[in-house]
């Protein structure tokens, strides 16, 4: 089986350009491309990556035929799927494997794969979290799920096809379960591989080593994983430490939010950029956001009331909570809330949070 979090610690590596020594993991390693994107590809040929290799097993899109005449693959094992069905479980199936894909980031995609990222990672995290009690978990875990797949983005039908049952991702309509789905689906192309010739050039192992992969991405998201956790940095000790460990980040808010807004502070007064440290940094503010604002928005208050004496440094966290990702507008519009009643907080509001927030 592939170690998750080595594939994680060697896609932040070369994400954020980290310069450690790269890591080959069962047959599939990353390739650099030219334009500093990332794949994942067959160690033994260059020319397939792990996202790509389904692309020619896409199925027909029946939503340009009146009346579609053929079945999906495998309807004789899940009798109630229907070929629309089985497109949207395909979307599923790219939109988990991309989650390994190392984009080239623009002004336009920088927010999507910030926040996919992040809602994996939190997603991996959840089930571990004892200060948190059920109905605040699955609160989050639908919240996390539903921007994972806004943000990769796929289609309005794809984003509200699915449901949790227990820790189980299931198809709603069909109540297919997603990891007996997955088994099979890599099953049936093993077992078949000579009828699909035209459309696959892998190897029976190579199927396999993508199926353990897509599975082990799936138990994550579905927190049944053991939690991903960031690698070290020196410097970022407690950064990462609250990042790793959700419920140390709501037990030291809870005795003493200071505690959190000081770590926030020496993060800022240690002046040094790097791509690790501001994602880090992105990963902290968005924590506060999903762990404390989502249950208690006028905490916000506490925030700008210790920074307010040093305004730059209350813009940035301020600017960075709402605009390095779209969470804290679902947050207020699921509570009704009305930024324009905090005039604390938009007094310290950008350009670029002006435009999205008033």
């Amino acid at each position: 089986m592939m170690k998750l979090q080595l594939l994680y610690n060697e896609y932040l590596n070369i994400k954020f350009n980290r310069g450690l020594p790269s890591v080959r993991t069962n047959c599939l390693e990353y390739y650099l491309l030219e334009d500093n994107s990332a794949q994942l590809l067959f160690a033994d040929r260059k020319n397939e990556s792990f996202t790509e290799w389904v692309y020619e097993l896409q199925p027909r899109d029946p939503n340009y035929t009146v009346n579609p005449d053929w079945k999906p693959m495998l309807s004789t094992i899940f009798k109630h799927l229907d070929v629309y069905d089985e497109l949207i479980l395909y979307y599923l199936l790219f939109t988990i494997n991309t989650t390994t894909s190392i984009v080239k980031i623009n002004p336009f995609n920088a927010m999507n794969d910030f926040m996919k990222n992040y809602c994996f990672f939190q997603l991996a995290q959840l089930t571990d979290t004892s200060r948190l009690n059920d109905k605040q978990r699955h609160q989050l875990r639908d919240f996390f799920f539903f921007f994972f797949l806004y943000t990769h983005p796929v289609n309005e039908e794809t984003l509200y096809s699915f449901s949790f049952s227990g820790q189980d991702l299931v198809h709603t309509k069909t109540n297919i379960n997603m990891e007996h789905y997955f088994s099979i689906f890599h099953d049936y192309y093993i077992e078949n591989l000579d009828k699909h010739r035209d459309k696959l050039s892998l190897a029976p192992h190579e199927i396999n080593a993508s199926k353990n992969l897509t599975m082990e991405l799936l138990r994550s998201l579905e927190g049944k994983s053991t939690k991903l956790t960031m690698p070290p940095e020196k410097g970022l000790e407690a950064v990462i430490q609250l990042i790793n460990d959700v419920d140390y980040l709501i037990h030291i808010y809870s005795e003493n939010k200071t505690t959190l807004f000081g770590i926030m502070r020496d993060f800022l007064s240690d002046n040094r950029s790097t791509p690790y440290r501001d994602h880090c940094f992105s990963t902290l503010l968005q924590n506060y956001v999903s762990y404390i604002l989502y249950f208690e928005f006028d905490e916000i208050n506490d925030l700008v009331d210790y920074f307010k004496g040093t305004p730059l440094w209350c813009g940035m966290i301020i600017n960075k909570i709402f605009t390095d990702a779209i969470f804290i507008r679902k947050i207020m519009k699921q509570n009704h809330i009305d930024i324009t009643e905090y005039k604390n907080v938009i007094e310290f509001f950008d350009q670029e949070a002006r435009r999205i927030y008033l």
